[in-house]
């Protein structure tokens, strides 16, 4: 992931967002700690060579006003951007976007589907391997 980047995760409390994230930053090389944002509303995570993840947390926001204070042109120009609960930002979101959606499944399973426009998503969706884990 490089700065402009931008993930958009979907799904409901408890489809594994976070999870996700840690699992992204850690491959990513972040130096610190993943942990949910949803009371902070944006955590940065950084690695060795100065780079900058932001993890945006948008489930406690109440108006899109409130979203354009945080300005996401700023931190985009640093870094790359995970925002869960994308769907709170409307027009607020970059056009260029990987979008992942999470479904609950049940307790051990999820069900996660990818979506990209062309451009720079539709580049980094083609380097996610096609994986199935447990399909019947």
């Amino acid at each position: 992931m490089i700065s402009g980047d931008v993930i958009c995760l979907q799904g409901d409390l408890g489809a594994g967002k976070t999870t996700f994230v840690q699992g992204l930053a850690h491959g990513w090389g972040s130096q610190d700690m993943v942990s949910s944002p949803t009371f902070i509303l944006v955590n940065i995570y950084r690695r060795a060579d100065g780079a900058q993840l932001f993890h945006f947390d948008t489930y406690r926001l109440e108006s899109i006003a409130e979203a354009e204070e945080l300005d996401l042109d700023s931190m985009l120009a640093q870094g790359a951007l995970i925002i869960e609960w994308p769907e709170h930002l409307g027009d607020l979101l970059p056009r260029e976007r990987l979008w992942i959606h999470f479904e609950h499944v049940d307790e051990g399973r999820r069900r996660i589907r990818f979506r990209a426009a062309n451009g720079r998503p539709a580049q980094l969706l083609e380097r996610i391997p096609r994986v199935t884990a447990g399909a019947a």
